[in-house]
């Protein structure tokens, strides 16, 4: 008899997944990419990466060591 029991709660445990499962992959489904606004979020901080990157790139120290390292490299001997 408690193992009638316990095999129910497993069966309830399991259908409640069973219906988070769905209502998930319902959702997946309803949200089939980004909106406009997420687009325009994600390129303006892809503008300002790209923009900060240029300028700590084209910065004296930077673009010296940058240099030296290619100056390294042309000349190495094999």
């Amino acid at each position: 008899m408690a193992e009638a029991a316990a095999g129910a709660g497993k069966r309830v445990v399991g259908a409640r997944w069973g219906r988070r499962l769905k209502c998930w992959a319902r959702a997946a489904r309803n949200d089939a990419g980004m909106s406009t606004a997420e687009y325009a979020v994600g390129t303006l901080a892809a503008c300002a990466l790209a923009a900060v990157l240029y300028k700590v790139v084209t910065s004296g120290p930077v673009s010296a060591a940058l240099q030296q390292l290619i100056v390294k490299a042309l000349h190495a001997t094999f």
